[in-house]
């Protein structure tokens, strides 16, 4: 008899699932079982519509949750085969997860697991500590495990190289007035189940920061004071750029997250060079890599914060 999953296996999935991340806290996604299996679909209804026309983000996003929907149901002792973009489904259905040979689950899977309710992005400055080497080699080899790359950017000449493609991306993007709009639209003082809370949004950017931010608020700090010395970046990427690299990349990011949770680091996502094809494309040739840049990231130790609201799991559960 073919294994199913059920009802219950849905629900554990998807409340697994909208714990993943999205550019705004958007949560693209939603979640449904179809002849056995669990399919994660593109709510393109919150499709951010100026700063993802073409859908990378919502790709992201909805790899992202097939992540963590796969730790849940590993752990829950039937761990899911994992088809990215079926050919035989709809443009809506981004993964379906069917049921492999049940086992219990591995320690890695366990600690994973237990790291997405504690996963968020910390937006505030990071203290001085630098990251151990030993924590540097777990992410590299987090992103290999799905596929993906993830570049490190040692010493001030590579991290200012970055920087300057970064703020460049930032500056245009700050320029359309449509995209700030829909940038603050996304930002709330209540208690929305979406979007970005203020109390989450990074202390207002001063002249001489190198590194971008989008503080979704105005926290202020005294004038002339550094954001942070010099943080950890990394670049995540795939070998290719199609709808399923996307995908992929969202699950590497997400392994690449979690691990990082697990491991007591803090974690934030710097998308601006990603958003900009030109500046994407410089970026790529500045890495000297074969493949596509997916998304930038800021890694270090910070201070306590928790994670943003999500909507309900019967919101994004759909026959």
């Amino acid at each position: 008899m073919t294994a199913r999953y059920t009802e219950a296996d849905l629900r554990r999935a998807a409340a697994a699932g909208i714990r993943a991340p999205s550019l705004h806290n958007s949560q693209p996604w939603l979640f449904r079982l179809h002849d056995g299996g669990i399919e994660v679909l593109a709510d393109t209804s919150r499709q951010l519509a100026v700063a993802d026309r073409a859908g990378w983000a919502l790709r992201v996003a909805c790899g992202a949750a097939t992540f963590n929907a796969r730790l849940a149901l590993a752990v829950a002792g039937t761990p899911a085969e994992v088809t990215l973009r079926p050919p035989d489904s709809a443009p809506e259905v981004m993964a379906r997860l069917t049921p492999a040979e049940q086992r219990p689950a591995t320690y890695r899977e366990q600690d994973l697991c237990a790291a997405i309710p504690h996963r968020f992005s910390n937006r505030r400055p990071f203290w001085p500590n630098p990251v151990p080497s030993e924590l540097r080699a777990l992410l590299i080899e987090a992103a290999r495990a799905e596929a993906g790359w993830l570049d490190l950017l040692v010493g001030m000449t590579a991290l200012s190289g970055f920087a300057e493609i970064a703020q460049s991306a930032d500056r245009v993007l700050r320029r359309n007035p449509r995209y700030q709009a829909e940038l603050f639209s996304w930002a709330h003082s209540d208690t929305a189940l979406d979007g970005v809370p203020v109390t989450a949004g990074a202390p207002s950017p001063e002249p001489q920061d190198l590194l971008p931010t989008r503080s979704f608020a105005e926290h202020r700090r005294a004038p002339g004071r550094d954001f942070e010395p010099e943080p950890l970046v990394a670049i995540l990427g795939t070998a290719g750029d199609r709808a399923v690299d996307q995908l992929q990349a969202g699950q590497a990011l997400q392994r690449v997250l979690l691990t990082a949770t697990d491991a007591g680091l803090a974690s934030s996502m710097i998308s601006q060079p990603i958003e900009v094809p030109a500046a994407r494309e410089q970026l790529r040739r500045s890495l000297g890599r074969f493949g596509t840049p997916q998304m930038a990231l800021r890694i270090g130790y910070g201070q306590p914060g928790q994670p943003t609201l999500r909507r309900d799991v019967a919101e994004v559960i759909v026959d």
